[in-house]
């Protein structure tokens, strides 16, 4: 037998330290290769990590709350070196960690990574060959990582209606059915508790930082534990979105302007969708509109899609000829801006998948790093809060990100009488360094064109 030790991996996104969430084992645990240990969170995304090795858990080495650095060591394992295979010190990322014990790869699939443990405990699982379908004792035909998506998301198979072939249930499906059972989940308002002010102390004895979430109190001058305020830790998605922002806030030169329009027609076209056999297993919304207009409108403006990139002789504007379209979305963990890849390339109702997917897996915190880097310009919904318009930063990288009030009903002068509309106002930001006010002015009246005239989006 033999002690390993296993360090805090790099987990691919060019980070140097995470903190421990949760602790999925304990001492004394038996693991298996692939099993997950604990949960990390990084300034981007909620990451599982798996179990490079076989044996018995020996210690953890760092306490739930804390931060850690990447190569720090943060749990031991006692091991048979006959029997374990996998690889010391954590220097690969989860997705290849181990590749002992993986399972065969299917027909023209490439090769299979090891690493992204099912999300259960630390008991040994049977290997089972991968994305094969299995048909559960109700019935239900789905590939186990659906399954998992499924137990991650709190799913009933049973009552998913499947679309794929030969009755097997989708990511599609699931991620369909999640969403309208439950779109809010994730940001309802708790209330407020009898007391108004509350401090959670740190534990006793405890050494210091490794209080969770929030720290104790400065003493007052009489020495006594101040209870009416409370101190929160800026960390992993907070730390990062306010560095962003001051960033962008500080180096980009930000212009605003909006425009207030009647989107009666947005709302009679969301209306068919919604009724249309079509859309039956999609939420359709205003958003979606929104998002087709400014993808539009970015293709007659490309400046909005721009970038201003410093160089070493100066400095040089890329002009992305594609749109990966972020959305800004409030999480639990915070601010997110997942973005949709190539959203050009999508007709109305795969946009509509696209941006169901992106809004489901934001609120459920399982956003991956990959789906927040290289977006190229930003949409930001403040109607869902009630907000009429505002003024958004812009998200570092992109040129320019679009604000959507609230649509709601006023009084409206149609033909020289005064009419109940469904009215809402877009506003945009942008970096004055890459695009002029003339250039800003068309993009914003060209996406009111499209919120007043859906049927410019016919060509």
């Amino acid at each position: 037998m033999s002690t390993q030790n296993f360090n805090l991996p790099d987990v691919g996104e060019g980070l140097t330290e995470a903190e421990i969430v949760t602790w999925k084992v304990a001492p004394g645990d038996t693991v298996a290769i692939n099993d997950v240990i604990c949960e990390i969170e990084t300034a981007k995304s909620l990451v599982e990590l798996p179990s490079p090795h076989a044996g018995v858990v020996g210690e953890l080495l760092a306490a739930e709350g804390t931060t850690v650095e990447v190569g720090s060591p943060i749990i031991t394992f006692v091991t048979d070196p006959s029997t374990s295979s996998g690889t010391q010190g954590g220097a690969a990322g989860p997705g290849v960690i181990a590749t002992a014990e993986a399972p065969a790869p299917e027909e023209g699939g490439g090769s299979v990574l090891v690493g992204y443990g099912s999300g259960g405990g630390a008991t040994s699982r049977r290997k089972r060959p991968a994305e094969r379908p299995v048909r559960s004792s109700v019935g239900v035909i789905a590939k186990p990582p659906i399954r998992k998506l499924a137990r991650d998301l709190g799913v009933d198979l049973t009552t998913v209606t499947p679309t794929g072939a030969d009755g097997e249930v989708t990511r599609d499906d699931v991620m369909t059915h999640a969403q309208q059972a439950s779109v809010f989940r994730n940001i309802e308002t708790p209330e407020w508790g009898a007391v108004r002010e509350e401090t959670v102390p740190a534990p006793q004895n405890a050494p210091a930082g490794l209080a969770r979430g929030v720290s104790a109190s400065p003493a007052s001058a009489s020495g006594q534990t101040d209870d009416r305020t409370e101190s929160i830790p800026v960390k992993g998605v907070r730390k990062a979105t306010s560095s962003a922002m001051v960033q962008s806030a500080y180096s980009a030169p930000h212009v605003t302007v909006w425009k207030e329009i009647d989107a009666s027609r947005t709302m009679e076209l969301v209306k068919r969708l919604k009724a249309s056999p079509d859309y039956a297993d999609i939420r359709v919304s205003p958003l979606l509109i929104m998002a087709r207009a400014v993808i539009w409108a970015a293709r007659r403006t490309p400046m909005v899609n721009a970038a201003w990139i410093e160089t070493e002789g100066g400095a040089e504007i890329s002009v992305r000829h594609y749109v990966n379209l972020g959305i800004a979305a409030a999480t639990p963990r915070g601010l997110l801006v997942p973005n949709i890849k190539d959203a050009q390339d999508l007709s109305m109702k795969d946009l509509a998948r696209a941006l169901n997917r992106l809004t489901l897996t934001a609120r459920e915190g399982k956003t991956s790093p990959a789906d927040q880097q290289g977006g190229t310009i930003t949409i930001t919904n403040i109607g869902v809060f009630g907000m009429d318009a505002g003024t958004p930063i812009i998200n570092p990288g992109e040129a320019g990100i679009v604000a959507m009030g609230t649509i709601s009903q006023k009084p409206w002068v149609v033909d020289g009488e005064v009419r109940p509309r469904w009215v809402t106002t877009v506003a945009g930001s942008f970096d004055h360094r890459v695009i002029d006010g003339d250039g800003m002015s068309r993009f914003i009246a060209d996406v009111a064109s499209v919120l007043e005239e859906p049927a410019l989006l016919v060509e």
